[in-house]
């Protein structure tokens, strides 16, 4: 099999290099937006390339600062940090409006990128969507001991349940995580909002989902729960869902604002 060409690379003056594939279609495009130590090389993003291409519509995916073949180091990433990537990839790289597909921590980016540009965004997708992960399912699970190290040397090393190796946390991640908290109020979007969710989820509590739900205004918002699924959401029926649930969202915001353009 023939290897792909190398990710183009989007630099920027006294930024890390950001190093992204895009697939020019119609629009609304898609930007699927990775999770917490994820790359672009992972399951959803690559099926929902692929779809994309059977379907003829614009995609991009990307790593993170110091995520996969980005520029940076991993442990000087915050959130603010990795919503300017995001930002980056959305003003620079992809054309028209687009549909963000979130996963996990990307759930907390796509709410933060919306915010920042609702005129570009169109509609969401959340997959085990972690907004205020930082501080509800890291700092607030630690115990006394966990955090005395963190605060003292700066760092913790958690393990990680999926047989990969532990990851690192920073105590800048959870101080400055702290800026960008959005589940204490409402969150002022008003796109529609599909979340997907597992409800044997052992990362991300099935319920912040129905948080989510409830603190976005938009009165557009679907929460489709999965009850035998797990935080990745990789089985073969759970990507089906997630291509159909995009499809479902690209044909709402198609439909509310006609017009798609190749």
């Amino acid at each position: 099999m023939q290897e792909p060409p190398p990710p183009s690379l989007l630099r920027r003056a006294g930024r890390d290099t950001i190093a992204y594939r895009r697939v020019d279609g119609k629009t609304p495009g898609v930007i699927f937006l990775g999770g917490f130590m994820s790359d672009m090389t992972g399951t959803k993003a690559s099926t929902l390339e692929a779809h994309c291409r059977r379907t003829g519509r614009a995609f991009v995916r990307f790593d993170y600062s110091g995520h996969g073949v980005s520029g940076g180091a991993f442990e000087d990433g915050t959130i603010g940090r990795w919503r300017d990537d995001a930002l980056a990839v959305l003003d620079r790289i992809a054309r028209g409006p687009q549909v963000l597909v979130g996963s996990s921590m990307g759930g907390w980016i796509m709410l933060l990128a919306a915010l920042a540009r609702p005129e570009r965004v169109a509609g969401l997708v959340g997959v085990a969507a972690a907004p205020d992960f930082t501080e509800d399912l890291v700092w607030s699970t630690l115990d006394d001991e966990g955090r005395r190290t963190l605060t003292e040397s700066g760092r913790i090393v958690l393990p990680c349940d999926y047989g990969e190796d532990p990851y690192p946390v920073t105590m800048r991640l959870i101080e400055e995580g702290r800026d960008h908290l959005l589940l204490r109020a409402p969150i002022a979007l008003d796109r529609p909002l599909h979340l997907l969710q597992g409800m044997a989820d052992a990362d991300v509590p099935w319920r912040t989902a129905l948080t989510v739900a409830e603190r976005v205004t938009s009165e557009r918002v679907t929460v489709e729960l999965v009850k035998d699924g797990d935080h990745r959401l990789s089985r073969e029926r759970d990507l089906a869902r997630l291509c159909a649930a995009v499809d479902a969202m690209i044909e709402t915001t198609s439909a509310s604002n006609p017009g798609e353009r190749a």
